[in-house]
């Protein structure tokens, strides 16, 4: 059967990249609009990007106002900066937060309406070029079709995709990821494990994602101890940043299956960080997934040497997912208690959660049939 495999169509990777990358990215279009945060914009790291297009005379504007895990009323400010100052480009410096809300601009730049418009469908255009330069190890959006936006009327973090969503260019230095504090190394690196056994033991696998998804997992069960325990590891930071990319590559491939599903519900009713709510997820889900695929999970477990060759599948399996629970705790990863969210405003909250959870998709992308009450189940378990 013919399977379909895409990418950005440059990448750059390891010490250096931006300055590799320093002609692709002057030479975008006329005028950039560099799409960012309140704490990139004191970096080192940006400074370096501004100083490039100066140097090169490359005019651009900033847009600093994402605060936060986007919305679409950050997506529509965003919007309203790109064309007042009359840019033909973009370049999103930052987490998942920036590259998501640049790609949402530059949808709205070209088919109109409001983001909301966009649920439920595949987004298309002749989307302005863009790059991606992330700062952190994780959510691997430099190189997906998808962007995550929260409606506000609703509360409902939309999955928006389209193929025409991917950057152009893609910008992997680990210089960029250098600052990241401790919950955040944490919180995104452990996205990117999530990514990387979703899209392993998703419906939708394939042997190129298969390649690049088992790379990931190996690589952050190895090196995100050390990252999040040093973060001056410049080794661990370079591999890390690999490895999100390739667990990018993975899920825009492979897709994502049931921590997702249940994780952007979380998010936007309790404004839990992404990453740190598919970590809050992640063993109880896996745990519930296991039955459906022992043998890939197994897999997994083997290659992380968690299990050895002669356990079973099963028991394999279940050496993968303590791995994993191990993972989450030198971590840190704090219980939805622990995070401050109200138990009884969470469970009132949890039939509407595996409503949205089911109406994203990623769910049904498991090899293992999952149902409404099979996700209540969970979060409540969430609380044992």
């Amino acid at each position: 059967m013919s399977r379909e495999f895409i990418i950005p169509a440059k990448i750059y990777t390891g010490e250096g990249s931006l300055n590799a990358a320093e002609k692709e990215l002057c030479n975008m279009g006329d005028r950039v609009l560099i799409v960012t945060d309140p704490h990139v914009i004191k970096l080192g790291c940006f400074e370096r990007l501004t100083g490039m297009l100066s140097k090169n005379r490359t005019a651009y504007s900033i847009f600093s106002d994402v605060t936060g895990e986007p919305t679409d009323k950050i997506v529509s400010a965003g919007l309203a900066r790109y064309e007042v100052e009359d840019c033909d480009c973009m370049i999103a410096v930052g987490g998942g937060s920036p590259i998501d809300t640049m790609k949402a601009i530059a949808a709205l730049s070209v088919n109109g309406g409001k983001i909301s418009d966009y649920m439920g469908k595949v987004i298309k255009g002749n989307m302005p070029p863009m790059a991606a330069i992330p700062t952190t190890a994780g959510t691997g959006s430099e190189a997906t079709k998808f962007t995550v936006i929260t409606d506000s009327e609703t509360d409902i973090k939309m999955l928006l995709k389209g193929d025409c969503l991917i950057p152009k260019i893609a910008v992997i230095d680990p210089a960029f990821s250098m600052s990241a504090p401790k919950s955040v190394t944490a919180s995104t690196g452990l996205d990117a494990l999530t990514h990387a056994v979703e899209s392993y033991t998703s419906r939708l696998a394939q042997p190129l994602t298969d390649a690049v998804a088992m790379s990931a997992v190996k690589r952050i069960m190895k090196y995100l101890p050390a990252a999040y325990s040093d973060g001056t590891n410049t080794e661990a930071r370079t591999q890390m940043s690999i490895a999100a990319l390739e667990a990018g590559i993975a899920i825009n491939n492979a897709s994502v299956t049931i921590v997702h599903g249940m994780s952007r519900p979380i998010g936007a009713l309790f404004h839990v960080p992404h990453g740190l709510s598919n970590a809050m997820l992640l063993e109880k889900c896996i745990g519930f997934a296991l039955d459906g695929a022992y043998e890939r999970f197994a897999e997994l477990g083997r290659a992380v040497v968690a299990a050895e060759s002669s356990d079973s599948d099963k028991t394999a399996s279940e050496k993968f997912l303590t791995k994993l629970g191990d993972i989450c705790r030198i971590c840190e990863v704090p219980t939805l208690e622990k995070y401050g969210i109200d138990k009884e405003a969470f469970l009132a909250s949890a039939d509407k959660m595996a409503d949205d959870a089911l109406a994203s998709g990623s769910p049904a992308n498991m090899v293992k049939a999952v149902t409404k009450e099979d996700i209540l189940r969970i979060y409540s378990s969430l609380w044992d």
